[in-house]
């Protein structure tokens, strides 16, 4: 059985799925496949996390909050879609190179289309500037969203995420009444980040929502968006999409995204039983 070690760098990332997630498909191709959590706080951190998983002989890493975007000056690389986006979530290491990749984009996108087919796509307000943000505009531009506002505390960050999609930034919501959609990709609303990170009277009729938080399944935002009678969809697809990507960039290997789908759902609901017993 061939073997294939790979992991997870971010901070906040104990009570991940994705070495489940991975492992198990792993399984199915026959691959000898381990998943490590490296949960840490700082670049230097980040750093010697890369190091030491290429000097292990890993075939690759995933990229999470807050590194996607710090983790670019240590690699090699970057495929022609992480460097217009800018940020990276998976990292193949491949010849004594390190190669970055971004598989949110076709993550966020896959989700989108299946989750909310039909929906309009004038005007999006998207929430957040940072890695996720910088890959869900992208894809929200290949979406054919034609007016893009992205919301950021940081002025700067807004802004210049902006002036690389051809959108607007502004630090307050303040054309959400004019949106056909709203996308979260602020890390509000996750375990480590509780809370909503706009006031639900802001949701109004006709409005579709897409959080990418999927831990929890049902995020604040979430059930104010369905309880106001929206059309809304988690980050669960986009979290299986973009995790079926990297597995095969690790491996080589075409996964079964059904089945990852499939299995991801069954973790979720575990994750979510086991916390209702044990809150």
């Amino acid at each position: 059985m061939a073997a294939c070690r790979c992991g997870l760098i971010g901070t906040g990332i104990g009570a991940s799925l994705s070495p489940a997630l991975h492992e198990a498909e792993g399984s199915h191709h026959h691959l000898g496949l381990s998943y490590e959590l490296f949960d840490v706080d700082t670049p230097a951190d980040l750093e010697r996390c890369l190091d030491r998983a290429e000097s292990a002989g890993f075939a690759g890493l995933n990229i999470t909050h807050p590194f996607k975007q710090q983790v670019i000056k240590h690699l090699d690389e970057l495929s022609p879609q992480a460097r217009e986006i800018g940020a990276v979530n998976t990292v193949i290491f491949r010849d004594g190179r390190r190669h970055g990749h971004n598989t949110d984009a076709l993550g966020f996108a896959e989700s989108f289309r299946t989750g909310l087919p039909g929906a309009a796509t004038g005007h999006v307000v998207m929430l957040g500037a940072g890695g996720a943000g910088a890959a869900c505009g992208h894809a929200l531009r290949e979406l054919g969203v034609t007016s893009l506002t992205i919301v950021d505390p940081d002025r700067a960050r807004g802004t210049a995420l902006a002036a690389r999609l051809g959108a607007s930034s502004t630090v307050q919501i303040t054309s959400l009444r004019t949106a056909d959609g709203l996308v979260n990709t602020s890390p509000i609303g996750m375990r480590h980040h509780p809370g909503i990170p706009l006031p639900a009277e802001l949701l109004h009729r006709g409005l579709w929502v897409a959080d990418i938080v999927y831990m929890p399944v049902d995020t604040e935002l979430l059930l104010a968006a369905r309880a106001a009678g929206l059309r809304a969809i988690g980050g669960a697809a986009m979290c299986a999409y973009q995790a079926a990507a990297a597995f095969e960039l690790f491996t080589g290997r075409t996964p079964d995204i059904a089945r990852m789908l499939l299995h991801l759902s069954h973790l979720l609901e575990r994750d979510n039983a086991d916390r209702d017993h044990h809150p």
